[in-house]
């Protein structure tokens, strides 16, 4: 058959193929093997045969010929075969040496063949699969014919040092890990780095390069899989800034914590100790104080139905659950190091995305005080800005609202900004108070083309002048506590910096000018502290929706 016909019938037999070894081996690695080897035996008989009559039947008995070697629990020696007569072997599929006691060896010559660089991985495929001659292949590629027979000559070296060689694995082919949390610090951009990480291969990958650079071979023996795999996911991983690299080598350029229990105790103990002194006193001072009651803090809240008349103040603790941890965050800005930039420190990504990306290995079986705050469905602080308004929220398990923000949060803040703005005017349409609603936002009530009434069910600072109270109450707390505050955050942050690669620690600084600030633990203790001593309740059912969620004037 000539190549063409070949190359058409082999790929319309691509799935099946994979499925029938998916179905039949006991790993994917393997059935990818498998499938892998009926299609390339399929493809050089083809070539060499024009008599097929059936071509399904024709293609099923290599599969099974194949997977019959594969069944083989006999491991066949390879010593006395010459990688010469090996190559002519797998360029020949019914060559005589072609026998159950080298089928092993050319199942290791083609796994030893993924670990030849690109280029000449390309070449050795052309030449021994392919039947090309080497004036072919150097004009198909646009390479001399000598850099051709060059590498040709290297690939023959190369693929008799590693059929010699007993290649080594680490602990992670048998153990993989998995990211225990991740997140950004930053802007999103089209793709989120759920996109990037979703498979455990991506994340070992990044794992066994987070303190020493390595190439992809090295990468690929660590993780026991084919090189092939990881160039791709290497690549891929390295043109969105998420390893970094360094000749052949590859390390990977975002903080992986690798925590400790007495480091996560130091870290509670830290937050814990700094919230009782802080959420505490900005409870007390807005509960007495009266700021509650400005008519600038706005918010209309209601577990029952919207009134038609003029609608009721929010209660006090609903209210309390905006501002207090946005005040925590934004207040003391004065106070906060900002030696280190975002700029210095954060990536600009072909997406879009310019952020910091972090994430955080956990061991299964870690014990904890009985007492540690745990970081449950937690997104945030989050805001966004029009140039007139920001809209500043959490999401948190005490928040319900159906999927996270997460990286939708830019586009759903984007829209719920212009549509604030121009609910201050003028009427809303039905489809977009529906929008609204539905992420609790606002509530509505009556016949929109009657009587109409709609309502916004977060708070909102209406004045510049009511932030700037609010903060001030949250700046001078921290002042009064800022002695303190230090003493908490020197040995976190020297315990901290030690567990960072040295060439990443620059990163960890800047993250650490937010402790006691815009810092989602700070927030979460803050609210845990006072719920624990009965100052905050929980919010309602009707509320979860709603909570956390404030917009302000920029």
């Amino acid at each position: 058959m000539n190549r063409q016909d070949v190359e058409k019938t082999i790929t319309e037999y691509l799935k099946p193929i994979f499925g029938f070894a998916l179905k039949r081996c006991k790993s994917v690695h393997d059935a990818e093997d498998l499938s892998q080897e009926i299609a390339i035996r399929a493809f050089r008989a083809l070539l060499v045969k024009d008599d097929v009559a059936d071509m399904g039947k024709f293609i099923w008995t290599v599969a099974h010929n194949m997977l019959s070697n594969y069944y083989r629990d006999a491991a066949k020696s390879i010593v006395g075969v010459s990688i010469d007569e090996v190559a002519e072997l797998l360029a020949n599929p019914y060559s005589e040496m072609d026998t159950d006691e080298n089928t092993e060896t050319i199942h290791r010559l083609q796994s030893e063949i993924a670990y030849l660089s690109k280029l000449q991985r390309r070449i050795v495929i052309a030449y021994y699969f392919e039947n090309l001659k080497q004036a072919e292949i150097a004009r198909e590629m646009g390479i001399p014919l000598g850099t051709v027979k060059w590498h040709l000559f290297e690939a023959k070296k190369e693929l008799k040092r590693g059929m010699d060689t007993m290649r080594k694995t680490s602990e992670l082919k048998f153990n993989p890990i998995r990211f225990h949390s991740c997140g950004i610090n930053g802007s999103a951009g089209k793709k989120s780095p759920d996109e990037f990480f979703r498979s455990a291969l991506a994340q070992n990958i990044c794992y066994c390069v987070r303190n020493t650079a390595k190439n992809m071979n090295e990468i690929a023996d660590d993780l026991g899989v084919s090189p092939v795999y990881v160039e791709t996911e290497v690549e891929f991983l390295e043109e969105y800034g998420f390893l970094q690299a360094q000749k052949d080598k590859y390390i990977v350029n975002f903080i992986i914590s690798e925590p400790t229990a007495e480091l996560l105790t130091m870290q509670n103990n830290m937050y814990k100790h700094a919230a009782e002194l802080f959420a505490n006193d900005l409870y007390d001072e807005l509960t007495s104080s009266g700021i509650l009651d400005d008519p600038d803090i706005r918010c209309s809240q209601t577990d029952l139905p919207v009134s038609l008349n003029p609608s009721p103040h929010a209660d006090r603790n609903f209210i309390l659950w905006s501002l207090i941890p946005y005040i925590a965050a934004w207040s003391g800005e004065k106070l906060r190091d900002e030696s280190i930039s975002f700029e210095e420190v954060a990536t600009i990504r072909p997406d879009g995305a310019h952020n910091i990306f972090h994430a955080s290995v956990v061991p299964d079986e870690m014990i904890l005080p009985d007492d540690y705050v745990h970081m449950k469905n937690w997104c945030g602080p989050m805001w966004n800005s029009n140039g007139e308004h920001i809209l500043w929220q959490i999401d948190s398990e005490w928040s319900d609202r159906g999927e996270h923000y997460g990286f939708q949060y830019q586009e759903d803040a984007k829209r719920v900004l212009s549509l604030y703005k121009r609910e201050l005017e003028e009427r809303l349409s039905k489809d977009e108070y529906a929008w609204l609603a539905e992420r609790g936002f606002i509530k509505t009530n009556g016949d929109y083309d009657g009587q109409f009434k709609s309502a916004w069910q977060i708070v909102v600072l209406a004045s510049d002048e009511i932030r700037d109270k609010l903060l001030a109450i949250g700046e001078r707390i921290k002042v009064k506590y800022q002695t303190d505050f230090d003493a908490l955050k020197v040995p976190y942050a020297k315990a901290v910096l030690e567990s960072v690669p040295a060439y990443l620690r620059k990163v960890k600084e800047y993250e650490l000018q937010f402790v006691f600030h815009a810092d989602g633990w700070f927030l979460l203790h803050c609210i845990t502290t006072l719920l624990k001593n009965g100052k905050l309740k929980e919010p309602t059912k009707g509320q979860r929706k709603s909570s956390t969620i404030l917009i302000t004037n920029v």
